[in-house]
């Protein structure tokens, strides 16, 4: 039984050494090297080719080296049937959970005044609203999304999360489905979207979207570029409407050198890094579940494929 491998080039050669040694009863090999075809069974991928997974006439599940399957899913000749399997972990929340509150806490506090004050050498004073008066909305109250809901409300924060289903979270104040969409961004001053990339929710931060947020909110967007329709951003900021944003993740990557973000004032770029996977944690994650899956148990981190995450 062979497991293939797809990861960027930098890293193969690791992951390859360090699946064999989780994994030694399969037959462990890279995408550009896997054998006969026939013989693979499973496979652990980052943004397969298009058509890539179709070659392995019984291929029996798929591993998402991340959280996110939207990069399998987008191949149009994905096979039919086949269980996929997210990376889940400790890790991931934890670096999830502190990205979202450290950029939730510098829009909160006005550092990017701060840091445009700083070289000019004016000493710009300002009282901020203590936290339990700054509304916080996630979108997304999935693994990532409650948990960052839960640590913001913990800082103190007035924490409400929308979602597709209906949600319970202490200490957040919960919407759900498209009717509860405009009570929920009509009390966010700061907008968290750690949304699932689905075909209803590709572009939901749009104008109609930033519109209905009170004038000058803030976004943070750690979820997908594709979440986000770009020119309705810089439009939002150039009106006002949005205030400021922290960008994570973008339609292309690395973002383009001429991209208009790079040198918007109002803009932060960080060049998704929000919740990278750890490689070692990673690996015994997936070797977990693909073990759990081999034996016919239940694997904590199968997708819902009826749901699209």
């Amino acid at each position: 039984m062979t497991l293939v491998i797809r990861v960027g080039p930098a890293r193969q050669t690791w992951w390859l050494e360090h699946m064999t040694t989780l994994l030694p009863e399969l037959d462990v090999r890279l995408w550009d090297d896997p054998g006969p075809l026939e013989a693979v069974k499973y496979a652990v991928v980052w943004k397969p080719p298009a058509g890539g997974l179709k070659q392995f006439p019984n291929l029996e599940v798929i591993h998402s080296i991340g959280a996110g399957i939207d990069h399998i899913l987008e191949d149009p000749e994905l096979p039919a049937g086949v269980p996929i399997i997210r990376a889940t972990g400790d890790d991931l929340t934890q670096r999830m959970r502190e990205y979202v509150a450290l950029h939730v806490l510098r829009f909160h506090r006005n550092l990017p005044a701060l840091e445009e004050a700083m070289p000019l050498r004016e000493w710009r004073q300002s009282v901020n609203p203590p936290a339990y008066e700054r509304k916080v909305g996630i979108m997304g109250l999935g693994n990532l999304g409650a948990d960052c809901a839960k640590a913001l409300s913990v800082l103190g924060f007035d924490v409400a999360g929308w979602s597709r289903s209906e949600k319970t979270i202490d200490g957040v104040t919960t919407f759900h489905a498209p009717e509860g969409l405009d009570a929920f961004l009509a009390r966010t001053e700061i907008l968290v979207c750690l949304l699932p990339l689905t075909e209803e929710t590709r572009g939901i931060l749009n104008t109609s979207l930033f519109d209905r947020l009170p004038k000058g909110a803030s976004i943070i967007n750690a979820a997908r570029g594709q979440h986000l329709v770009d020119d309705d951003l810089l439009d939002a900021l150039a009106r006002n409407q949005i205030d400021g944003a922290t960008l994570d993740v973008f339609h292309t990557e690395p973002l383009p050198a001429k991209h208009p973000f790079w040198e918007h004032p109002k803009v932060l770029v960080t060049p998704h890094v929000a919740s990278l996977i750890d490689p070692d944690a990673g690996g015994k994650r997936i070797a977990a579940n693909l073990r759990r899956f081999i034996a016919g148990e239940d694997v904590p981190d199968m997708v819902d494929l009826s749901r699209g995450y």
